[in-house]
């Protein structure tokens, strides 16, 4: 019983008088006065009840506290997963632990969509890696995505890479005429310290001790960079790679390194506002008239030169490439067998084979056709036959007003942008040579679900086109042998093909780069 008073027990018979126990058996029970709350009570309870008191309140509190930190520190786990530290001083390195591949089910979003501000990864940097991308916009894409991995495996701050400036097309642009820079910073930023320009204690420091400029070797994987260029950053601030193309192996390398390259690739490197906003309004006046194709007519003067693939071509235009490869000392080779590369498959199709290609492949009179090239080499006499062919053959240049392409003049590589985006968003995507843009394209467009790109089989093709035009072989007969040798040759889903020791042979990481795509299984 709580709150009765020994008064209250004699007003009610149970004091000391002397009451006859009849009386008690007649006395009508009484309620109990209502409880006071526990609470209530404990307040009002001794020292020693109000220690229970706190001590409960207390455990409650820790209780919450734990639960808070536990969800907070799951919530991490799940939304930035990362794999052990294995280092971070000088000397050591961080493996990757953190790679966005393709999801699993629909398609991903669009390279232009803006990924999300990450918070920056806190780690010491082992040094400071520049590097020179050399070659045409492609080359140079695929470098950069390289070396942004490679930085991230050494635990390395890349400083914005340069742009080569003199190669063939002296295009003057820099990393911020073409990219943009904010977000190639902001969306890897968890990943890897980027930063614009080296700290000014480091610039003008030279060696011993400030900065070394080396190639590396080409097509080597992780072991190389972290066993022979790694352990120079003991001795060296600052290394500068002066080559950067086809510098790490296609294959064998940590999954991880396969997704960062992706993830660069994808969704870092996004062109400037200025050079997304024309090539989406070109993409926008093919799609209003229609179906298009994307054809990359690789027939131009810095090609054959190269090449060194005359065929169809006058004495004197043969004579001018091969003086044209000449001038320039990384072109040079031995004396070149245009024919015998031609047989090979090793030369870009002719304007004139690539219109019979078309039409055999099924492409009507009707079909729109894009071309994503520079200035094909003596264009108004050799796209004559591709002109007839196909009549709403178009450029750039005949799509847009002179004055929105006036920026962009003089600028190969920002140029060569514009032709990115659209042969990225057109139905069908048809290189007519195995260059970098064909096999960049070739996997973006995979990485976008599998579009169309129709890879041509040239050694195929030169055989099929000189039996047609010697009359051994029918339209007929000649449009099925092309149709045939391309049933499997669509972009469809197949696996990296892998030469060991041959990595200019086996497939390109880029063209198909299959650790981050949605395979079926």
């Amino acid at each position: 019983m709580h709150g009765i008073t020994s008064e209250d027990l004699s007003s009610r018979g149970f004091g000391h008088s002397s009451s006859s126990p009849s009386l008690l058996l007649h006395q009508q029970p009484q309620a109990p006065p209502p409880l006071k709350p526990l609470w209530s009570q404990l307040q009002q309870s001794p020292p020693r009840a109000r220690l229970h008191l706190y001590f409960i309140r207390a455990c409650m509190g820790i209780l919450v506290l734990t639960c808070l930190i536990q969800l907070v520190t799951v919530g991490q786990i799940w939304h930035r997963p990362r794999l052990p530290n294995l280092g971070g001083s000088r000397g050591q390195y961080q493996l990757i632990g953190r790679s966005t591949p393709a999801s699993n089910e629909g398609s991903p979003g669009p390279v232009a969509a803006t990924p999300p501000i990450l918070p920056a990864r806190i780690y010491k940097s082992n040094g400071y890696l520049e590097v020179s991308c050399n070659g045409g916009l492609n080359q140079m894409r695929a470098a950069i995505c390289d070396m942004t991995t490679i930085a991230r495996f050494l635990n390395l701050t890349l400083v914005v890479p340069e742009l080569d400036k003199k190669s063939f097309w002296a295009d003057p642009s820099d990393f911020a005429d073409i990219f943009n820079v904010s977000n190639f910073i902001n969306s890897l930023r968890d990943e890897v310290r980027i930063i614009k320009r080296l700290p000014r204690r480091i610039i003008g420091k030279g060696s011993p001790g400030g900065s070394f400029m080396m190639p590396p070797v080409s097509w080597s994987n992780e072991t190389y960079y972290l066993t022979q260029i790694l352990p120079l950053f003991g001795k060296y601030e600052v290394i500068h790679f002066n080559k950067t193309d086809a510098r790490l192996a296609n294959n064998g390398l940590p999954i991880e390194l396969q997704r960062l390259r992706c993830r660069v690739n994808y969704q870092a490197l996004r062109f400037t506002d200025q050079i997304e906003s024309l090539g989406n309004k070109l993409v926008q006046i093919l799609q209003a008239k229609g179906y298009f194709v994307a054809l990359h007519l690789r027939y131009e003067m810095d090609m054959l030169a190269f090449s060194g693939c005359t065929h169809g071509c006058s004495d004197e235009e043969a004579e001018m490439l091969k003086r044209m490869r000449y001038a320039y000392p990384w072109w040079r080779e031995k004396e070149i067998a245009s024919e015998k590369k031609r047989l090979e498959g090793l030369c870009p199709l002719t304007p004139e084979e690539a219109a019979l290609i078309l039409q055999a492949l099924g492409f009507g009179r009707e079909t729109q056709i894009y071309i994503a090239a520079g200035e094909i080499f003596a264009s108004e006499l050799r796209l004559k036959a591709l002109k007839a062919a196909f009549p709403q053959l178009v450029r750039k240049e005949m799509l847009l007003d002179p004055e929105d392409l006036k920026q962009f003049q003089n600028h190969s590589s920002q140029m060569a942008a514009l032709d990115y985006m659209v042969s990225i968003a057109s139905d069908v995507f048809i290189p007519t040579y195995n260059g970098n843009m064909a096999k960049v394209v070739e996997g973006h467009r995979r990485y976008l679900g599998y579009r169309k790109s129709i890879l041509l089989d040239r050694r195929e093709l030169v055989r099929l086109l000189d039996l047609f035009q010697n009359q051994t072989l029918s339209w007929d007969e000649f449009a099925n042998g092309v149709q045939v040798a391309h049933m499997n040759r669509m972009g469809k889903p197949s696996p990296r093909n892998v030469i060991p020791n041959k990595p200019k042979e086996e497939d390109n990481f880029y063209a198909n780069p299959w650790e981050c795509l949605r395979n079926p299984s």
